[in-house]
């Protein structure tokens, strides 16, 4: 990716929020790297230095400055294939997928060789993907130093460090100075059961639609929406846990809170997090595309920073897309409540309306059809629910975000009962495909008074490629017809 630097120093010196990770700028007098939002001092021209990423800058010499701290700047938002292949990576190393695995796993599971893998990487970020992947570590170190009270020795191996010795090398070699001051420089939080993180977005965010939408679809037991945050149960591999989420005041964050029994899988928890929240959209090019028809200007005015909300958990999501085909929504929350009471594991937690993991694909695929059944589904939807476990179990389809998204909705549309309106739900959510689009969905027929879903294909092929926002104006201008 190539940058202008004049529109960088532009968007520095007016610490235009909507280009927060986009760039970074190294500062030549000081060998610190600042994040565009900066409160310091703006250098004067001659003295920035403007990159694509952290690690670029990390590898450059720059450290981060610890006043706007660029481990909290947003992620990068895919404009075009190649960047779209780089983010997914990128997204899958900064939660964590080199700490278990080398290069050559993680390209197998995206579909590349590591050739393609290394090129894509460097061509959008600068950098090849270890550096990419030892700036996260990095970066995840220093938030949780500024934000917790975690020992050190837990600090650097929930960052993904392998060993405190390799932590603190790493450390002293690229921020020249120990974890131990780093952490005298600030106000450490207390202890207790709980962590309480940032997630930084770019603005305008619409918050109050985004919880809407979740609380509208929340599963009894496995998540709650009230009093303005989002909470959920958690369970990655063998840790187990819960999470929830608010608006800070005033400010382009999210605070996030956590059961700290999370912590050793913290990196993939916040992954998932930034998912569902779609922390890294860019709504300026998003809104400044969509704007540009007639019928979705007046939506995009009307609701800006409309966000398209992703998935905790690809799985769970898709079994909900199932629970939602013919019934309404409040009817699909209820049978995922049932589905969790009965296939869910029990967690204890410190939230009341949380008590319950939701289904995982191999207990569902061991289930007898006539159990899931009981719910109160008809068989042909058991059945579907059944083989869409085994498919995710097995590894034979993707729920989670990749390279090829058209790739992995062909294939759900193989399972039975799996049609192109699940999976093209499946995909806008569960995969973050920003061109998802289901067009055989009655409420945007409703929306754009349309006859056909071959009439709604044809009008939306103008808002590529950004339809599956385009989809969530449409289902918001019918929530705001209701209010």
């Amino acid at each position: 990716m190539t940058l202008d630097h004049d529109a960088c120093y532009r968007a520095l010196l007016a610490r235009d929020a909507r280009f927060d990770g986009v760039f970074f700028t190294g500062v030549r007098t000081t060998g610190i790297y600042c994040r565009p939002v900066c409160t310091a001092k703006t250098p004067a021209r001659g003295s920035c230095r403007f990159f694509t990423s952290a690690a670029m800058a990390e590898r450059e010499g720059f450290r981060p400055c610890l006043r706007c701290r660029p481990e909290l700047a947003p992620g990068r938002a895919p404009l075009d294939a190649v960047r779209s292949v780089a983010r997914v990576a990128a997204a899958r190393i900064e939660a964590g997928g080199l700490n278990g695995g080398g290069l050559a796993h993680l390209a197998g599971e995206l579909g590349l060789s590591t050739r393609q893998l290394r090129r894509a990487v460097r061509q959008e970020f600068g950098v090849s993907p270890i550096e990419l992947a030892l700036t996260s570590r990095l970066l995840m170190a220093k938030r949780l130093i500024a934000e917790t009270n975690l020992p050190m020795t837990e600090v650097a191996f929930a960052s993904g460090f392998a060993s405190v010795r390799r932590f603190n090398d790493a450390f002293a070699a690229h921020y020249r100075l120990t974890p131990t001051i780093m952490r005298r420089n600030h106000r450490t939080p207390g202890g207790g059961d709980c962590l309480r993180l940032l997630l930084a977005y770019r603005p305008p965010y619409a918050w109050r639609e985004l919880l809407n939408f979740l609380g509208e679809r929340a599963t009894p037991g496995v998540e709650c929406v009230g009093d303005g945050s989002y909470r959920r149960t958690v369970a990655v591999g063998k840790h187990r846990g819960w999470l929830g989420v608010s608006p800070v005041k005033d400010r382009n964050l999210l605070a996030a809170k956590l059961a700290t029994t999370l912590v050793p899988v913290l990196p993939a928890v916040l992954g998932r997090l930034k998912n569902l929240l779609d922390t890294d959209a860019r709504p300026d090019a998003i809104e400044a595309h969509l704007r540009g028809d007639r019928t979705l200007a007046p939506l995009v005015r009307r609701t800006p920073g409309l966000r398209v909300p992703g998935a905790f958990d690809g799985f769970e999501l898709a079994v909900r897309a199932v629970l939602g085909q013919q019934v309404s929504v409040r009817g699909a929350s209820t049978l995922a409540g049932r589905l969790a009471a009965r296939f869910g594991e029990p967690i204890d937690t410190a939230q009341a309306c949380l008590n319950r993991l939701a289904p995982t694909a191999e207990r569902l695929a061991a289930a007898r059809v006539s159990d899931i059944g009981g719910i109160g589904i008809p068989r042909p939807r058991a059945e579907s629910l059944r083989s869409l476990a085994r498919a995710a179990a097995d590894g034979e389809i993707e729920l989670a975000p990749g390279p090829d998204p058209a790739a992995a909705v062909a294939g759900l549309v193989e399972l039975p009962g799996i049609g192109d309106w699940t999976a093209q739900y499946i995909a806008l959510r569960a995969l973050r495909w920003p061109d998802a689009f289901p067009a055989g969905d009655l409420g945007l027929r409703k929306a754009l008074g349309a006859t056909s879903a071959a009439e709604v294909t044809s009008r939306a092929e103008r808002w590529r490629p950004w339809r599956a926002y385009a989809a969530m104006h449409l289902w918001q201008s019918l929530s705001n017809h209701r209010e």
